[in-house]
């Protein structure tokens, strides 16, 4: 357990040192997500993109759910790699109450060769992932979203014929310690939502990589 604290320790101090380097930092005052974005009550626009399966997916695939657990993430970031089990987790958990995960990589491999597509398929098969993976290589859905670190998550809930934005943030509040979680923020949000009830805490700040934009 010391060294498991004792890496976190130094990741945390790395990331303080050089905030450049692409990683957040809580409080650090930059902005955690790309220009623009949706906010909770958007509906969400309809996107297509490549799976690690050769299959492209499209969101309208999951006309007949009751919403999607959209997860930004990544192969090369370490707080994507500490959250990869729990959102695992959260799909087998979520997937039969009708909202599965959809999990997106937007990260450069011209910046981080571990997120080429061949990659990307390796870590899917090697992990079992059971949801798609899907590549945003213009990262033109990770801006429509918003989105700013890998992992960030949007819970998507359907209403009528669109997908609107009911949470977004963090997944919960212990990136380094699974066992140290006492916020399960978005599984406290779709259990509500599958509940038919509102979610409580509908925006937390997300904790992680910064995604490296292609045209900066």
């Amino acid at each position: 357990m010391k060294i498991k604290v004792s890496w976190w320790v130094l990741v945390v101090l790395f990331l303080t040192l050089f905030g450049r380097s692409g990683y957040a930092r809580t409080g650090d005052g930059g902005s955690t997500q790309g220009q623009g974005g949706y906010q909770v009550g958007d509906a969400v626009s309809a996107f297509r993109l490549k799976n690690t399966d050769g299959n492209m997916v499209s969101l309208s695939d999951f006309a007949s759910s009751k919403g999607v657990i959209v997860v930004f993430t990544s192969n090369h970031c370490p707080f994507a790699k500490a959250y990869e089990d729990r959102i695992i987790a959260l799909n087998g958990k979520f997937a039969g109450q009708g909202y599965p995960v959809i999990a997106i990589n937007p990260s450069d491999p011209g910046t981080h060769q571990d997120d080429t597509f061949e990659k990307m398929k390796e870590r899917s098969t090697a992990k079992h992932y059971g949801y798609p993976y899907l590549v945003d290589d213009t990262q033109q859905v990770a801006r429509k979203f918003g989105a700013g670190r890998t992992p960030q998550v949007f819970v998507l809930q359907k209403s009528g014929t669109q997908f609107v934005v009911r949470y977004m943030g963090m997944i919960d509040d212990n990136p380094q310690d699974a066992s140290g979680v006492t916020k399960l923020y978005v599984d406290e949000a779709v259990t509500n939502l599958a509940g038919g009830k509102p979610v409580v805490t509908t925006i937390t700040k997300p904790v992680g990589c910064a995604i490296k934009w292609k045209n900066q």
